[in-house]
């Protein structure tokens, strides 16, 4: 499962390319910032308006889960401002897994699990006050994609995560996040946790605006099974940020390193977001 977004994000010419493509046709269509960061953020899509992102992620694998060698993901997600601070969005991913050349299929390919959510936005910052903005984040994963060959989980997931958003500085912003996995588990291709049952999650990011079009930050999220087993867990580590090629859209950009045989050993990510 891709937690919304807190643990994740063919060929990559031919995603790089259709990212440009799409690029091009919403043009005539300002973006808010949560790619590439898993964290999410408390802000939700105004209402009537949509959001856009996508995502391209490629990752080498941890050698325990040989004989895949490497994953690349592309995630399509579309949100819309349902209600004065309620989202509602859906969020698809194309997976792409490379095996070792011992293995019997070379390249797994095909659309994974999707996921829908509803984010409510209950509380925002206020300069006069002390309290960050707070926001739940629910959402259900459906088992679309074929689990026989690792692009799906063949299971339904339920999951929960609470947002904390707080201005540090007028340009920097600490996000943290906690989340439940009710039921299913937290794959997403060849990365996550397999155990099923309850998984508890946690990340948190702060990101700073350093110039008009650049933000820039850092991160690190992480997921353990209900009975706390480390061995099994995933922890991981993202640089990158956002750089605002016009108002309503930004070039989204990550590096991401990490640990535990749930977690990707290292990756990178190259996206856009537009508001529309």
């Amino acid at each position: 499962m891709r937690l919304h977004n807190p643990l994740h994000r063919v060929n990559s010419g031919f995603q790089l390319s259709g990212f440009l493509l799409a690029a091009l046709f919403l043009l005539s269509a300002g973006a808010q910032a949560q790619q590439p960061f898993y964290t999410d953020d408390a802000d939700v899509t105004g209402k009537g308006k949509l959001h856009l992102q996508v995502s391209n992620e490629y990752d080498l694998l941890q050698r325990s889960s040989y004989p895949a060698r490497t994953q690349n993901l592309s995630v399509f997600e579309l949100d819309y401002g349902l209600f004065k601070d309620v989202e509602i969005g859906v969020d698809a991913p194309l997976l792409a897994i490379h095996n070792a050349p011992l293995a019997t299929t070379r390249t797994a390919f095909g659309i994974g699990d999707v996921n829908f959510h509803l984010k409510y936005n209950f509380y925002k910052e206020r300069e006069d006050s002390k309290w960050p903005a707070l926001a739940l984040n629910m959402n259900i994963e459906l088992p679309t994609g074929d689990a026989t060959k690792q692009l799906g989980s063949g299971l339904t997931d339920y999951y929960l995560n609470g947002i904390l958003q707080k201005s540090l500085t007028a340009k920097t912003k600490l996000r943290i996040n906690g989340g439940i996995l009710f039921a299913g588990n937290e794959t997403t291709g060849a990365i996550g946790i397999r155990t099923r049952g309850r998984v508890f999650t946690a990340g948190s990011s702060i990101v700073k605006q350093f110039t008009k079009r650049l933000d820039f930050g850092a991160e690190i999220t992480g997921a353990v099974t209900g009975n706390f087993q480390l061995s099994k867990g995933q922890l991981q580590a993202l640089i990158g940020g956002n750089y605002a090629l016009r108002k309503n859209l930004t070039f989204d950009f990550g590096i991401v390193g990490g640990r535990f045989p749930a977690s990707p050993r290292a990756g990178a990510q190259l996206g856009f977001s537009l508001d529309f």
